[in-house]
């Protein structure tokens, strides 16, 4: 049932996700990697992100395992009250960038120059109007994620990133030498985007059929406050680690954001379509497999709890190794086919190259947190990840002051920053996996993971011992090399052979 509704899944979010790095290809050809451009990056990408920091993973932690336990019209009364809940707070926080545009241009891209920064000042603006919608477009997704409408899920972004690419087309065509004035189509193209993203969300909930009412004076069950703030902390903290490396890359000067950002897409891709999707598939059946119930299955709880975690994780790193193996060897093929053009400057283009290549490899330590995170979420036990995640942005931090106060040097560049949350990310894994090693005792097993970890590490560094091909074929390499780690994990992972049954 994974593999099957996995198959549906992948590709709707394999065509938004392509959507997306067209999207990101046509900014990068419009706007190169200048201020410019870092503007534009930073008013497109912040109303999902501060949307993601501050509700929708949360949503996903808190309302799935409690869904699974509730009537269908205690989860209409719950879905009400979220959605009004969350409207306001997407218009505090749009007061707030109105309010502040200073303070928060300067905390997410120090690099860049007084005339970009009046620029930007303008463009929170239209992130401002968008965060409203961004909001109930996340109570909405993390719904269909509950009735398994995964292909509602992912085809939202296809209208969002379809009408930015319009933008950005349309912004191509009509160059000028004024910052304000691509930024104004792009801000109308953000929020044509979103208002269809919201259309289409709410038209596939309603699909499933309105749930019926519940009877005058039913108590519904709503969890604590303590609940909500360990979720939000632990949903909200992995994404300000890409925050906060982009905002240190920037502090080099202008154009540092946006080829830092182009770097990371490179690894946020197979991170989205493989890790990330495992883990919002099974999240489901996980929170069902702990769920106090004893009609989900013939096995007995421990079995049914240790499968569903077992398969998932297995899943995730075979994805994770493959994407790693791939990406870690053609990365600067990739970034010249996808960004090799317009007005994107060469260098720039080979930074992006050399960074995506190192980041390649925090797509290992992302997939074990990303199983970790569901597995504490399923049972309400966050707080170790918000420790572990703490701890990581802390030391990123830590870092980034200190290298921002020696001498001559001056922040820290892209690449630093990228082996900065390589160590982040790892060390955030090895705490979790150490915190909850009694859960986790016959579900993690050498013969699964090492396959598929010794396959990625053979090939990369086979693949790295050659020159780097054209970028057509380095795109072809790239496939054969994560499909060769994906079929030497088969034959040697017997974990894997039982996921895929299943």
């Amino acid at each position: 049932m994974l593999l099957r509704a996995g198959l549906v899944s992948l590709a709707l979010l394999l065509a938004s996700r392509l959507l997306g790095l067209l999207r990101e290809s046509v900014q990068a050809a419009t706007l190169g990697a200048t201020g410019q451009a870092d503007v534009a990056i930073l008013m497109l990408t912040l109303p999902d992100m501060l949307t993601g920091i501050l509700a929708s993973g949360a949503l996903g932690y808190v309302l799935l395992p409690l869904w699974a336990r509730q009537s269908a019209s205690a989860q209409a009364v719950t879905l009400k009250r979220l959605a009004g809940v969350l409207l306001v707070g997407g218009f505090v926080t749009a007061l707030t960038l109105v309010l502040a545009p200073g303070l928060i241009t300067s905390a997410l891209a120090p690099g860049l120059s007084e005339t970009a920064r009046a620029t930007a000042h303008r463009a929170l603006l239209w992130s401002a109007l968008a965060m409203p919608l961004a909001m109930l477009a996340a109570l909405w997704t993390v719904r269909l994620q509950h009735l398994r409408d995964f292909t509602g899920m992912y085809g939202a972004n296809l209208v969002v990133n379809g009408a930015v690419v319009g933008a950005l087309l349309l912004t191509m065509t009509q160059m000028r030498a004024d910052m304000a004035a691509p930024i104004t189509w792009l801000g109308w193209g953000l929020l044509l985007g979103m208002v269809l993203r919201l259309l289409w969300l709410g038209w596939r909930t309603r699909r499933a059929g309105p749930p019926e009412a519940p009877a005058t004076g039913t108590a519904v069950e709503w969890p604590h406050s303590p609940i909500w703030l360990w979720a939000l902390a632990s949903a909200g903290l992995p994404l300000l680690l890409p925050l906060l490396g982009r905002s240190l890359a920037s502090t080099t000067g202008e154009g540092a954001l946006t080829t830092f950002n182009y770097a990371w897409k490179l690894v946020e891709l197979p991170l989205v379509l493989a890790v990330q999707l495992v883990a919002a598939l099974a999240f489901p059946g996980i929170a069902k497999a702990f769920a106090p119930r004893s009609d989900l299955s013939a096995k007995d709880p421990l079995t049914r709890q240790r499968d569903a975690l077992r398969h998932a994780f297995v899943l995730a790193w075979v994805l994770a190794c493959a994407a790693a193996a791939a990406l870690a060897s053609m990365a600067p093929a990739l970034a010249q086919l996808l960004f090799g053009w317009g007005r994107m400057p060469a260098e720039a283009v080979a930074q992006v190259g050399a960074w995506g290549r190192i980041g390649a490899w925090s797509l290992l330590p992302q997939a074990l947190l990303a199983v970790l995170l569901t597995l504490l979420a399923s049972t309400g036990r966050l707080r170790s990840a918000v420790a572990a995640y703490g701890g990581a942005l802390v030391l990123l931090a830590g870092l980034g002051w200190a290298m921002g106060e020696m001498g001559a040097v001056k922040g820290l560049n892209g690449k630093q920053v990228m082996w900065a949350i390589n160590g982040a990310l790892s060390a955030a894994a090895v705490v979790l996996l150490v915190s909850e090693r009694d859960v986790l005792r016959g579900v993690l097993k050498f013969a699964d993971l090492l396959p598929a970890a010794l396959a990625a590490i053979a090939l990369a560094l086979g693949a790295n011992a050659f020159e780097t091909p054209e970028p057509l074929h380095g795109l072809i390499t790239a496939l054969l090399l994560a499909a060769s780690v994906a079929a030497l994990a088969w034959l040697f992972s017997p974990g894997l052979r039982q996921a895929l049954r299943r």
